[in-house]
């Protein structure tokens, strides 16, 4: 697998306060790279360090196989969680200088701000002050001038932060088609259900160490617990329960479901398919609901922090 970003043992320091141990991860090129944490585990201090706002004190960084290095700033869009627009400064003249630090020329920062601004249906925003917008109107300029230049590595840090629903969807969007036209995401969010959306690989570090990392299905697998959620309709539900539990191990039902008697869920071993399990069931009962309980994002996240 090609990598567009490796960090290699990065560490840094402040003071006595140890932000990043020997943190390592690399980042598939065309994929959509989860980092993940809680607050203070370090995620913003490595983003910094790709950006070369910081340096490590120890530990490397590769972009697309090469040292990095100044030059590379034009090759990264970066969307920060503490948004960098100038308040006074009006929308389309502080886009053009944006465009322009970024090294596009200013016809052609005009003909590619014309795209965005016509795409995101913003046209009219253009000669307005950033603070006659509202956060999301904001938070949509703050995107366009982050991915104008067309980088091959975006790094989003809380991206849906000020939207509604309708213009979270939007972005959501407009970063899938990103990446299927070639770009490389890393996405920093404390949304797991974007995380579910949107990544393909994840890594999450936890006071200041990675403590996981891989690609988010075998991970899923790692975590699943061989757990099916069943729904069952018996006129004699007693009897049938208590027949699912001589044979099974039967955990509390916490899913919703319609009209059913009966709600399990039930834990086979590594000896026992879910075949087996759904034929004993179909000879009890109507199975109305049997799915295999997969841990989310969420799940798998809070079980490793705590864990860690």
């Amino acid at each position: 697998m090609s990598h567009l970003l490796v960090a290699d043992s990065v560490s840094k320091n402040f003071g006595n306060f140890r932000a990043l141990n020997e943190v390592s991860i690399a980042v598939p090129k065309g994929s959509i790279f989860g980092l993940l944490g809680p607050n203070g585990a370090g995620k913003t201090t490595l983003i910094r360090i790709i950006n070369q706002i910081t340096m490590p004190d120890s530990g490397s960084v590769q972009l697309d196989g090469h040292a990095l290095r100044p030059e590379h700033i034009k090759d990264i869009g970066y969307l920060p969680e503490e948004r960098g627009l100038y308040k006074s400064m009006k929308v389309g003249e502080q886009a053009l200088y944006l465009a322009q630090l970024k090294g596009m020329s200013k016809s052609e920062a005009k003909s590619r701000l014309k795209y965005w601004f016509d795409k995101l249906e913003i046209g009219d925003w253009w000669n307005k002050k950033i603070q006659e917008l509202s956060k999301g109107q904001a938070q949509k300029i703050q995107f366009v001038v982050t991915v104008l230049h067309k980088p091959k590595l975006l790094i989003f840090d809380e991206p849906f932060s000020g939207f509604d629903p309708i213009n979270a969807n939007l972005i959501k969007d407009e970063i899938l088609q990103l990446r299927e036209e070639g770009a490389t995401v890393i996405f920093s969010t404390h949304r797991m259900e974007s995380v579910e959306e949107l990544c393909d690989h994840i890594a999450l570090i936890h006071k200041s160490n990675k403590v996981l990392d891989g690609k988010l299905t075998d991970i899923k697998r790692q975590y699943k617990t061989n757990t099916f959620e069943v729904g069952l309709q018996s006129g004699n539900s007693s009897t049938v329960v208590s027949e699912i539990k001589d044979k099974f191990q039967v955990l509390p039902a916490t899913f919703k479901n319609l009209n059913d008697d009966i709600k399990l869920n039930i834990k086979i071993n590594e000896n026992t398919s879910p075949n087996d399990l759904l034929s004993f069931l179909t000879s009890k009962a109507e199975v109305h609901h049997f799915v295999e309980v997969i841990p989310s994002a969420n799940d798998i996240f809070i079980q490793t922090v705590k864990n860690n």
